[in-house]
């Protein structure tokens, strides 16, 4: 079987908004889309926000960028990811903030996800204010995902 790539991973879970109310409703949004697939289960989502709680503001991982998440026994089904763009930012504080774009993930064990965890960071360490830049110009969601695509061809 070949290695599912960042794209297929996302598979059309993307959604822009102009802006959130904080931090948690961006967290909710983004964890909504896992949970509108089946990726996740319902309380995946509030552990997503207690995650980043207790540990601080770690998800915000790279300039404009976040990755929600919570432990696979948290409620994760199976290795999803979603991208949720806030044009206007949202806070987390963290030194990375503004956060535009919201990358959740899920995965059901501690493995599965960790190729797409690598190829996520070869693409933010490659492209990533690239990155940041086209998605938050992205005028839909199928926008989105041309920019993810073709990004991810060029590292």
């Amino acid at each position: 079987m070949s290695q599912m790539n960042l794209v297929e991973a996302v598979n059309g879970r993307i959604s822009v908004v102009e802006s959130v109310a904080d931090w948690k409703e961006s967290v909710v949004l983004s964890g909504q889309l896992l949970l509108g697939d089946g990726c996740i289960d319902a309380g995946y989502i509030d552990k997503m926000i207690k995650t980043c709680q207790e540990l601080g503001p770690y998800i915000a991982i790279a300039p404009g960028i976040a990755i929600p998440h919570a432990r696979p026994e948290d409620g994760a089904r199976k290795v999803c990811f979603s991208v949720l763009i806030v044009r206007n930012g949202v806070n987390f504080g963290s030194h990375n903030d503004p956060v535009y774009v919201l990358m959740a993930f899920s995965t059901p064990d501690k493995t599965s996800h960790i190729s797409l965890i690598q190829n996520l960071a070869e693409l933010l360490l490659n492209k990533g204010e690239e990155l940041v830049k086209r998605l938050r110009e992205a005028v839909s969601p199928q926008d989105a995902r041309r920019v993810l695509e073709e990004l991810l061809k060029s590292v």
